[in-house]
């Protein structure tokens, strides 16, 4: 039987209305350490709103949220990212008309807590290019370090937005469609990317390519009309009955 130290994020009863509409409704998430796990489900289903509730761009109007057992609702984002729980795309650093190597290195002074040191010296700044090209290796930009942000492909720009959230050394990562709007080759690619990057850390995502989820994800859970409709691994999620209802309703 698993243990609560088993689970590193945690919601019970997580609930957010719009002016008497529910957008998410008694939402209770455990996702365990170490694991790959997704949020799926027809749009409109409040996958993206859970999202936004667990990093606190939402406030919930009930419930909580447990990262590392500790009682995380209603810290702020800051906070909740220094914590070590980090949201891809939303928080990361990156700056178009800087290069790869700048914009992690921005993001490599973030997590120290400084300040965007612009002013100091080069000198200063270099003493961050080791890590920081081990990072840009890891996510297979090192051949285009020296490139402006600008002029990336669209999938090797949002490989660079998960390097500089790996530079803020997160615990767990949040992936908001990590794959939207590629190519089967860009999607091949950020998919054995975020496969790497989850060997030493947790990582939840919401993603509506069900090819991808099930290459990748060790559990799931559906949402549907903001609540949580079947929850299991692919295979089970799959077949349920409800859940196809839920998909082929939806047009989906």
């Amino acid at each position: 039987m698993a243990m609560a130290d088993d689970f590193i994020l945690e919601t019970e009863g997580l609930t957010k209305e719009f002016r008497g509409f529910v957008a998410v409704k008694d939402v209770t998430l455990r996702v365990r350490r170490g694991s790959i796990h997704a949020l799926i489900g027809p749009n409109g289903a409040g996958k993206t709103t859970c999202f936004n509730l667990l990093t606190h761009f939402l406030e919930p109007t009930r419930g909580r949220i447990r990262f590392q057992g500790r009682d995380i609702t209603g810290s702020s984002p800051a906070d909740i990212a220094r914590l070590g729980l980090a949201r891809s795309f939303q928080i990361s650093a990156v700056f178009p008309h800087l290069t790869v190597l700048e914009n992690v290195r921005i993001a490599l002074q973030r997590r120290r807590g400084a300040s965007f040191d612009f002013w100091r010296s080069e000198r200063v700044l270099e003493a961050l290019d080791g890590h920081a090209f081990a990072l840009i290796e890891a996510v297979g930009l090192r051949d285009v370090a020296g490139t402006p942000a600008v002029e990336l492909p669209y999938g090797r720009k949002r490989a660079l937005e998960i390097a500089t959230t790996l530079a803020l050394e997160p615990e767990m990562m949040l992936l908001d469609e990590p794959t939207a709007g590629m190519t089967h080759e860009d999607v091949e690619r950020i998919s054995a990317l975020i496969k790497r990057v989850a060997a030493n850390r947790t990582v939840l995502m919401v993603e509506h390519n069900l090819s991808v989820v099930e290459n990748l994800s060790d559990r799931i859970t559906v949402l549907s009309r903001g609540e949580v409709l079947a929850e299991g691994d692919y295979a089970t999620v799959s077949r349920n009955p409800d859940v196809i209802q839920a998909y082929m309703g939806s047009g989906a």
